[in-house]
């Protein structure tokens, strides 16, 4: 959700790639999970500490979910030692969904990632890429599952039902996904400061508040290279450890410890210390002409070039994104919780797509309508970008199905037919400010999905969406929550009025609730992501029945 305030960004043209063969979008070049485990318990294994050194060697069993007891103690240790006791997490309690979560977000930590992710999801099920550079007439048909994306970091995606007719409507869920984070300058490099490399950095939305500082901050995003070829195209990396850190000062210090901090001055990541040998932060002859060189680190450069495979010269520009590397989990006397970066809104996203991929083969099938996901970037900066909620990537890819398969129906009578969900994330009840939410508009987690409410236009719901979506969750046993901020507070927004308003179709803003939302590192319910699957999935199958009986009450 975007807060209630005005930033900028400038746009970043997108490179074109010539391979579409697949997925005509970027190439990934972090290993993948397991071989990063398998790799690391390699390593481990390799630099333990042989038996006579003074510390604990103890084995555990870790295959197991049942208790492992540490039982042996070293003899020249003498402090009466308590027993140590390690359990395993029991992944029965932790709903697969929620799992496969936590999976998606330690592998996709940018948009660009998240974007190519849910492209994998959707190419996996059967879904064709269209390219926006190309020509649907001759591609899109009744009973397919097609796919767009724009600039790598925004998507929509939609299923034509074997019956649809020109004039019938679409059933679209949008979501946003881009998260808050920092972003690497266009010149990022800065004198050392007694002995640190610093990397200039700027907050993305709100992020670099006091919650990002002394976190372990991954480095990712995406590197505009040219081949030997003179082939220009995009690679997505991921640096698999952490790089950067914005360390607090000790209040030791005493006012200098306490806030406000100036955004420009204290929170410059430190990257590392200066290296022994100066040479190493001077060119190499090859690498001298660089489009990059001057401009960034030239040891921060080698990092990035040696984790995509190529030589620094060939990066012609890049996106960079620090981020929280720790990995999502579970929390909680009964593992109810699930704590996870970069929630607001992935969460809604991942719940969405799957909702439909749930729901396509029998749309497909059967369907008269068109379902859609619509995934946005720049969501929280206002959508003014070509890949945002305003950019038009959603009505543009309606036309040219209508174009193609509508027999002269206009899009003014699809829309009339339509229903948008705009799923964003929610505010769920904090206990330790129950003084701050309004009586009896306090969402709980792990209990359903939430209608966001506001009497001043920041959400698009009113009477009539929220009676359509109440009859879709009691025909599907779902169960909904709602939320409005008090009249002495101001509310967030969303993407549902300016696309409700720019399609003139019903729409509804809900989502799944959260706690410390805008947070680097937030909490919701660990069967939440089920819940919102389950509604969404929901209303893929059912809207287009209930919107027929919505429409024989209507005058006609």
């Amino acid at each position: 959700m975007r807060i209630p305030s005005a930033y900028g960004q400038q746009g970043v043209p997108a490179m074109s790639v010539p391979d579409i063969s697949r997925l005509a979008m970027s190439e990934r070049t972090f290993e993948p999970r397991q071989q990063q485990q398998q790799q690391q318990q390699q390593e481990e294994q390799s630099t333990s500490r042989p038996a006579s050194t003074p510390f604990f060697n103890n084995s555990v069993n870790t295959t197991s979910n049942a208790a492992t007891t540490y039982t042996e103690t070293p003899s020249n240790y003498t402090y009466p030692r308590s027993e140590r006791v390690r359990r395993e997490v029991d992944a029965k309690v932790v709903d697969p969904l929620t799992t496969k979560f936590i999976d998606f977000m330690y592998d996709n930590p940018t948009t660009y990632h998240a974007c190519e992710g849910f492209a994998d999801m959707l190419c996996h099920a059967g879904f064709t890429y269209l390219s926006e550079r190309v020509a649907w007439d001759d591609k899109v048909q009744k009973g397919g599952k097609y796919f767009t994306t724009r600039n790598g970091s925004s998507l929509v995606a939609f299923v034509i039902g074997q019956h649809y007719t020109g004039g019938n409507g679409a059933g679209m869920v949008a979501c946003h996904i881009d998260a808050l984070c920092a972003k690497v300058k266009p010149i990022s490099k800065k004198p050392a400061v007694e002995g640190y490399t610093q990397l200039g950095a700027a907050p993305y939305a709100g992020a670099m508040s006091s919650t990002w500082w002394d976190r372990d901050l991954g480095l990712a995003g995406r590197v505009v290279v040219k081949n030997p070829t003179g082939v220009i195209q995009t690679k997505l990396f991921t640096i698999p450890y952490p790089v950067a850190r914005i360390p607090t000062l000790a209040p030791h210090f005493g006012a200098a410890a306490n806030p406000p901090f100036n955004p420009e001055t204290n929170t410059t990541p430190i990257i590392g210390l200066e290296p022994e040998d100066p040479a190493e932060n001077e060119l190499r002859p090859e690498e001298i002409g660089a489009p990059l060189a001057g401009r960034h680190n030239i040891r921060l450069l080698r990092l990035v070039a040696k984790e995509l495979g190529v030589p620094v010269s060939s990066m012609l520009n890049f996106d960079l994104e620090l981020f929280d590397t720790q990995r999502g989990t579970v929390g909680g006397i009964d593992k109810e919780f699930l704590f996870c970066p970069r929630i607001d809104d992935k969460i809604c996203a991942y719940a969405a797509v799957t909702g439909m991929l749930e729901s396509c083969e029998e749309h497909a099938v059967s369907g008269s309508t068109i379902n859609v996901v619509a995934l946005f970037d720049d969501e929280e900066i206002g959508s003014l970008l070509r890949q945002g909620a305003r950019g038009g990537l959603l009505e543009s890819s309606l036309q040219r199905v209508v174009e193609s398969l509508g027999n002269g129906a206009t899009m003014a009578q699809t829309y009339a037919n339509s229903f948008l969900v705009s799923a964003d994330v929610i505010h769920a009840f904090n206990p330790n400010f129950s003084n701050a939410y309004l009586q009896y508009h306090t969402p709980a987690l792990n209990v359903g999905v939430t209608v966001s409410c506001d009497p001043n236009g920041h959400m698009t719901t009113d009477a009539e969406s929220t009676a359509f979506m109440e009859e879709v969750a009691r025909r599907t046993n779902n169960t909904l929550q709602y939320f409005q901020i008090r009249n002495d507070s101001r509310s967030g927004g969303t993407v549902g009025p300016m696309l409700s308003s720019s399609m003139g179709c019903r729409g509804i803003d809900m989502g799944i609730p959260q706690l410390a939302m805008h947070s680097i590192r937030a909490c919701t319910g660990s069967r939440d992501v089920a819940l919102g699957a389950k509604l969404f999935q929901a209303f893929y199958e059912e809207w287009e029945d209930v919107d027929y009986q919505v429409r024989s009450g209507e005058k006609m």
